[in-house]
């Protein structure tokens, strides 16, 4: 991922060092089963054991040198392991015993992902924090609805928001879960047989790397995991997506009921001084893009020729970085653009009062149907009546019904100014904010110290 697009936090998780150290840790957690196992001598283990964490104290191989072995072997592991021979001395021959590639490989990209998940969580609770508070402070603040990008009903500004927030705390779960399903990983040879050792040394190894033993590997494991993976932070992208587009079509000029922050400092156009662009809303967008295109390439990563081809490794070394700081990238974006918006509230009453008494038309065919009217019929002399003052703008929508002799004949002058009400019509919204609050449960934990979820609906 360039630059731009990065965090230094998840950029870490990915880079040589700390793959190659999780390589280092892995190894030597199979070489200490090997020696409580007699394998491995006490003396043999008690060398190795002290060179390597001190290696590790240091911070690893050097990726410069592992860079420089691969060169010429033309293999990433073989360089990995001559280079660890050349800091540990002789009982590094036991390094990589009974092991193939794919082991080391897997196993890695199992424990990059659980750290990249602790990230991905706790910028998904910050996301949440910040639609609560948004929710909350606009629960109140009546709003047009729109379909089609055309005036419908009223609603409440504040339940965009929540709307958001729900969908939020279904993608932590399903983050969760694509997290479990990536907690596997796998020490079982060349085709997953497991033909120097049996399942319980593999569990008790994979148990320590705080990992669950592939059940049936080759000599990869099952990229159906990495798919599901790959395709929830695309998923996440699109949510992402979601919110922006409505943001974007909120700060159009022709709207105008918020604006993103803006720094001082900050230029919005190189030709025209007076733009103030959604820039960030836009970028989000873009971002969302790229995250559904990792998902493809994920799936075409599922079949591979018998026990393992290598198809999938070229792809993998750039959709599982990539995707993952991208999307904390766009999550931590997403948060300072709602962290900082402008909500123009007179605007908000300003367009609501626009759109007049006709949104509420809705309510006029219910009663009408409950009086005895059927449908048809009671559609048809509220559209006339819609119409009508669509067509003059001297002709009230709510006095046209008044002087309907159909509707009027059937519906009191009272009912008829009470349905033309914001109050009538938003009723409900404090039950759904209960049913929400309401719903909410103690959430999962996440990592290897299952750090509780810091989100509390208010």
């Amino acid at each position: 991922m360039i630059e731009r697009y990065t965090r230094p936090e998840m950029v870490k998780v990915w880079n040589d060092r700390t793959k190659l150290l999780h390589w280092l840790r892995i190894e030597l957690a199979v070489c200490k089963e090997l020696a409580a196992r007699g394998v491995i001598s006490r003396s043999d283990w008690r060398e190795l054991s002290k060179k390597g964490e001190s290696l590790i104290d240091r911070g690893g191989v050097d990726p410069q040198r592992v860079a420089e072995i691969e060169k010429i072997v033309k293999h990433d592991v073989i360089a990995f392991t001559t280079a660890v021979a050349e800091q540990v001395g002789p009982t590094s021959r036991f390094i990589h015993f009974g092991l193939t590639s794919s082991d080391i490989l897997d196993t890695c990209l199992a424990l990059q992902v659980q750290e990249a998940g602790i990230l991905l969580c706790k910028a998904i609770d910050e996301l949440l924090n910040s639609l609560n508070k948004l929710a909350h402070k606009y629960r109140k603040l009546p709003t047009i609805g729109r379909s089609h990008g055309i005036f419908a009903e009223p609603t409440s500004f504040g339940l965009k928001f929540l709307g958001w927030y729900s969908e939020w705390t279904r993608n932590r779960e399903r983050l969760l879960g694509a997290l479990e399903e990536m907690r596997f990983g796998k020490l079982s040879g060349a085709v997953g047989v497991c033909p120097h050792w049996g399942i319980d040394f593999e569990e008790k190894v994979l148990g320590q790397l705080g990992l669950n033993r592939e059940p049936v590997s080759t000599q990869v494991i099952p990229r159906d995991r990495h798919s599901n993976w790959i395709f929830t932070l695309s998923l996440l992208g699109s949510s992402l997506e979601r919110m922006v587009v409505e943001l974007r079509h909120l700060q159009r000029s022709e709207v105008g009921e918020m604006i993103e922050g803006f720094q001082k400092g900050q230029k919005g156009s190189s030709a025209m001084p007076h733009k103030r662009n959604p820039i960030s809303s836009e970028n989000i967008t873009g971002c969302a893009r790229m995250l559904r295109s990792y998902a493809q390439a994920a799936q075409e990563n599922i079949v591979l020729w018998h026990e393992r081809d290598i198809s999938h490794s070229s792809v993998e070394r750039m959709i599982f970085p990539d995707s993952a700081i991208l999307l904390d990238y766009t999550l931590h974006r997403a948060c300072q653009v709602l962290n900082s918006l402008g909500i123009k509230q007179d605007q908000v009453r300003k367009n609501l009062k626009n759109a007049g008494p006709l949104v509420y038309s809705g309510h006029y065919l219910l009663e009408l149907i409950k009086v005895g009217v059927s449908r048809e019929q009671a559609y048809a002399w509220v559209q006339e009546c819609a119409l009508m003052s669509l067509e003059h703008s001297d002709k009230e929508f709510v006095q046209l019904l008044l002087e309907h002799s159909e509707i009027s004949s059937r519906l009191s002058a009272k009912k008829i100014r009470e349905l033309a009400s914001v109050h009538y019509q938003l009723r409900n919204v404090d039950k759904i904010y209960n049913a929400v609050k309401q719903q909410a449960r103690p959430k999962k934990t996440y990592g290897k110290k299952r750090e509780e979820n810091i989100v509390d609906f208010g």
